[in-house]
C-alpha cells in the first residue's frame, strides 16, 4: 500500500486549500473517462463532453498528450501542480505553473507515466502550451459557469471535515476522504492501495484540496505535499432544481428550495451550499419550517441536522402531484 509517515507537528500544520485549477484537472479527468459518478454529473457530461471530444478531434496531438499526461496508474507530474500554499492563487496563476513547465521535464514526466517510450509525435516542444490552453478551454466552458456554487460545496466540505477533525481526530476526518485513504495510527497515513514504497512527510506542508468531481489524486513538490479528494456525495450531487410551482406560492421561492432540500438530512452549512442563501436567511426559513412542524431536527455528534416530517413530506408530494 501507498503509505505517508506524517508526524504530528505535520498533521497539526496542515490545511485545506480551494484551488481552481484542481476543479479545472478534475472536470477534465472526468471529461476525457466521460462516465458520470452521480444524476447531476451526468447532466454536466451532456452539457459539455460534445464540446470537449469535438476540441480534441479537432487536435489530435493535444489529444494523444491527454491521454499520456493521464496515464495507466497515475497522472504526469507536470499536469498536476501541487499548490503553492500561501493565499489563494487564480486560476491564471495556477495555469501559469503549467505553462512555464520546461519542455523537457514534461517529456520526462509522460514517459515516466507511460512507463515506456514517448509516442513519435509528443517529441516536440509545445507540450506544457497545449497543456495549460486545453485547461483553459475547460476552465472558460466547463468550470466556471458553476464556479460560484461549486465553491460554496467546497467550503461547505472544508467546514464539515473541520467539524470531524474535532469530534473524532484525524481517522474522522481522513478516512473515507478519498478510496483507499485511512489513517492507520502510528504517524502512518495510508494514500492509496498501490505497491509504493512509503514517503517520510514529516516537517512538511500538508495539504488537502476538495473538488467537486469525483476524482482524487496527490503530488507533491518537497516540501509541499496535496491530497486532492472529491467533497462528499451529499454535496456534490445534482443541483438542486426549483421547488413546485404551487409551493413557492405557498411557502415563498427561498423557503420552499430548503423544504425541497430536506429530503435527506441536511445541516445548515450543506443548506447555505446547496442553495446559495446566506446563513442566516437559511436559518430564518428553518425557523418557520420548524414553527409549522414541516421539519424537525436531531443532533449528529456536534452537528444538527435538519429533515422533513411526515407533515412536510405530504406537503412536498401533493405538490409534485398536484
Amino acid at each position: 500500500m501507498g503509505l505517508w509517515q506524517v508526524n504530528a507537528d505535520t498533521l497539526a500544520g496542515s490545511r485545506f486549500v480551494v484551488s481552481p485549477l484542481a476543479e479545472a484537472i478534475a472536470s477534465m479527468k472526468t471529461l476525457q473517462r466521460g462516465a458520470a459518478a452521480h444524476p447531476g454529473e451526468r447532466a454536466w457530461l451532456d452539457a459539455h463532453l460534445p464540446a470537449y471530444r469535438e476540441r480534441l478531434a479537432g487536435d489530435p496531438v493535444t489529444a494523444l498528450l491527454v491521454r499520456a499526461a493521464l496515464g495507466p496508474k497515475w497522472n504526469a507530474t507536470f499536469l498536476t501542480p501541487t499548490p503553492a500554499g500561501e493565499g489563494e492563487p487564480t486560476f491564471e496563476e495556477e495555469v501559469a505553473r503549467i505553462r512555464e513547465t520546461p519542455p523537457q521535464a514534461a517529456r520526462d514526466d509522460l514517459t515516466e507515466t507511460l512507463r515506456g517510450p514517448l509516442p513519435a509525435r509528443l517529441h516536440r516542444s509545445d507540450l506544457p502550451e497545449r497543456t495549460a490552453s486545453l485547461l483553459e478551454w475547460v476552465w472558460r466552458e466547463a468550470v466556471l459557469p458553476y464556479w460560484p456554487r461549486h465553491r460554496r460545496i467546497i467550503e461547505a466540505d472544508v467546514v464539515a471535515r473541520t467539524a470531524r477533525l474535532s469530534q473524532g481526530g484525524w481517522a474522522a476526518a481522513l478516512d473515507d476522504m478519498r478510496p483507499g485513504m485511512r489513517w492507520l495510527g502510528g504517524s502512518r497515513l495510508q494514500i492509496n492501495t498501490h505497491d509504493y514504497p512509503p514517503r517520510e512527510v514529516e516537517g512538511a506542508q500538508l495539504m488537502f484540496v476538495p473538488v467537486t468531481p469525483r476524482q482524487g489524486w496527490v503530488s507533491w513538490d518537497v516540501p509541499r505535499y496535496a491530497v486532492v479528494y472529491p467533497c462528499s456525495g451529499a454535496l456534490a450531487g445534482a443541483a438542486p432544481g426549483p421547488a413546485p410551482e404551487a409551493l413557492s406560492r405557498l411557502l415563498g421561492p427561498a423557503r420552499a428550495g430548503v423544504l425541497v432540500l430536506l429530503g435527506t438530512p441536511k445541516s445548515t452549512t450543506q443548506l447555505v451550499a446547496l442553495t446559495g442563501q446566506g446563513l442566516g436567511s437559511v436559518g430564518r426559513h428553518l425557523r418557520v419550517l420548524l414553527d409549522a412542524q414541516l421539519v424537525g431536527r436531531r443532533r449528529a455528534g456536534r452537528s444538527v441536522l435538519y429533515y422533513r416530517t411526515d407533515a412536510g413530506e405530504v406537503l412536498v408530494a401533493a405538490q409534485r402531484t398536484g
